[in-house]
């Protein structure tokens, strides 16, 4: 699994015009999932992404997780996020698991991640497209991928 972890004032995504889910200050999470990930992975990932000390106390040091602020989190699908651009220049997405193994292994990182955090995660709509809207702050974005956990 791979993710792109940034931090914001708000974020949103929208389909068709229609808002789905909104968070105010917090995390907005693409998660990327390949076709060898597994329960460990999403464990592994929703603890590393609640225990990132990537927000400011109160002398402006990033030292806080999202936990400690009672941020919010958005966790949009992105199998973009596994593309390979080795050979020329069409990504390609031979490392993307397949609707049948990503969509329950979202679904369950959702949950992981809602049950850890105490409180509702915003989401997109697997396979939508879908148009996301966020204010990075900071600008602070982490890049966390669960084969390089060392």
């Amino acid at each position: 699994m791979r993710v792109v972890i940034q931090r914001v004032c708000r974020a949103s995504v929208s389909i068709g015009g229609v808002v789905k889910s909104a968070i105010g200050q917090g995390l907005m999470v693409l998660l990327g999932v390949g076709s060898d990930d597994s329960q460990e992975d999403i464990d592994w990932l929703v603890k590393k992404t609640l225990q990132l000390r990537i927000f400011n106390d109160d002398e402006g040091i990033m030292n806080r997780s999202v936990m400690d602020v009672g941020g919010d989190i958005l966790v949009v699908s992105q199998f973009t996020l596994m593309a390979s651009t080795k050979k020329g220049n069409r990504p390609s997405y031979i490392h993307a698991a397949p609707h049948e193994i990503s969509i329950p292994l979202y679904n369950r990182f959702c949950v992981t991640m809602e049950t850890a955090l105490g409180k509702p995660v915003g989401t997109g709509e697997f396979g939508a497209d879908m148009q996301v809207e966020l204010i990075n702050d900071g600008p602070v974005t982490i890049c966390m991928d669960t084969k390089n956990k060392e």
